[in-house]
């Protein structure tokens, strides 16, 4: 198998393969399917499957993009592997946990080797452990173009690694498949592998911080009632969609864990909420009609449940138990989330709308709503675009329909 992989890497890095890779980025490539077997010497299924994953990694992973010569992986791989901008985030969360001299640390999941990469930036050693050996060769060759020469490949499991190791790190990192063998979804942490939860008394012989990155469904009481010690959950968005959790499992911390709720930008740095469950539950929170300005929190503090706290800490009203919905009389500079100014209360009447939206067109979303944004679309008869917003949500006592302007 390793022979095999180095050979597909050595003639998939070919120069005239690469070239060809980048030119063929943007072309339909279905006629190449059915007029040829081989291009350049290479099965045809596996260029085009490159020209595909490389694509994707455009937006995903610019660094790796933007490198030439990188060979990608299949594309199971390739989606689970984190993204450029959480890898970075994580390298600078982790680092900042870290004690003393930084001198090593452990990816027990290896894959495609992204965290490893910005995670060897921290380090003066870091440990990739993956039993998939040609995974781990293309690792390693991406690793040497992108500069990463600290880096020590274990060809061995999570578990094989740290009952054969005898030293001590600064971390260990673990991000724990969430397909089973028959390519089956799950998000339970004892049902990814490897387990970490059962992985834990072991990894906290080598390490007294453990890092785990969960999939954004878990729910995080779960994930915190089945690790040990979780001093901190990071629960990360990209661009106001969840991405992943992460927990920082900390073997001498006793104390109530902080929820950091954080969305990644295009531009300036993450903003960040941090709460924790005791207080949420204390929260008193007040309830109101919608007032001029109305706030919908950024996807992470909604994921975390923070739906209390944010009211509190921002003195805002909130339109329902069940609607994540947030008004105020005043607008609130810095709510981490999206803002709006309502302009009027309509009907979901197309002749009505036409006054508000004369181009047909709305940025159409509903939070505890009878319709749903497609529904609500194909009664109105508005298609998607335009400046304006069409919000619908229910109230105590009854349901709106608003025009609103993002602020």
């Amino acid at each position: 198998m390793e022979r095999k992989t180095k050979n597909i890497i050595e003639a998939l890095s070919h120069g005239p393969v690469q070239r060809y890779i980048a030119d063929h980025e943007n072309r339909d490539l279905r006629d190449l399917v059915l007029k040829h077997k081989v291009i350049l010497g290479i099965p045809t299924a596996l260029l085009l499957e490159q020209i595909a994953t490389r694509k994707k990694a455009k937006d995903k992973l610019p660094l790796y993009y933007n490198t030439a010569g990188i060979i990608f992986p299949p594309p199971a791989n390739f989606e689970q592997c984190s993204s450029q901008a959480t890898a970075a985030f994580k390298s600078d969360i982790i680092s900042a946990f870290m004690t003393g001299g930084k001198k090593s640390g452990v990816d027990l999941t290896g894959g495609f080797g992204v965290d490893t990469l910005f995670l060897s930036r921290k380090v003066k050693t870091i440990h990739y452990v993956e039993p998939e050996t040609s995974l781990l060769e293309l690792a390693r060759y991406n690793h040497q173009l992108l500069y990463a020469d600290n880096i020590e490949y274990h060809p061995l499991t999570a578990e094989h690694f740290l009952n054969s190791t005898t030293e001590s790190f600064d971390f260990i990192y673990v991000d724990p498949s969430r397909r089973t063998s028959d390519r089956k979804r799950v998000h339970a942490l004892r049902d990814a592998q490897p387990d970490v939860v059962a992985l834990m008394p072991e990894v906290f012989r080598k390490t007294s911080l453990l890092i785990v990155k969960a999939s954004p469904l878990l729910d995080i009481q779960a994930g915190m009632s089945q690790l040990q010690r979780v001093r901190k959950v990071f629960v990360i968005s990209v661009e106001n969609e969840c991405k992943e959790l992460l927990f920082v499992c900390d073997k001498n911390f006793e104390g109530t864990p902080v929820i950091d709720a954080v969305n990644i930008g295009d531009t300036g740095p993450p903003r960040s909420f941090e709460f924790s469950f005791n207080e949420e539950r204390e929260q008193k929170v007040s309830f109101s009609d919608p007032l001029p300005f109305l706030y919908e929190p950024n996807a992470s503090i909604l994921k975390a449940g923070a739906f209390k706290s944010i009211a509190s800490r921002f003195n805002l009203k909130k339109i329902q138990v069940n609607t994540h919905l947030y008004t105020s009389a005043q607008l609130m500079e810095n709510f981490p989330g999206r803002r709006f100014l309502i302009e009027a209360f309509v009907k979901p009447d197309a002749r009505v709308l036409k006054e508000y939206f004369p181009d047909g067109k709305a940025n159409v979303t509903t939070r505890n709503y009878p319709l749903t944004p497609e529904a609500l679309k194909k009664k109105t008869g508005l298609k998607d675009g335009g400046e304006k917003f069409l919000i619908g949500f229910s109230g105590k006592k009854k349901k709106f329909l608003a025009v609103a302007k993002k602020l």
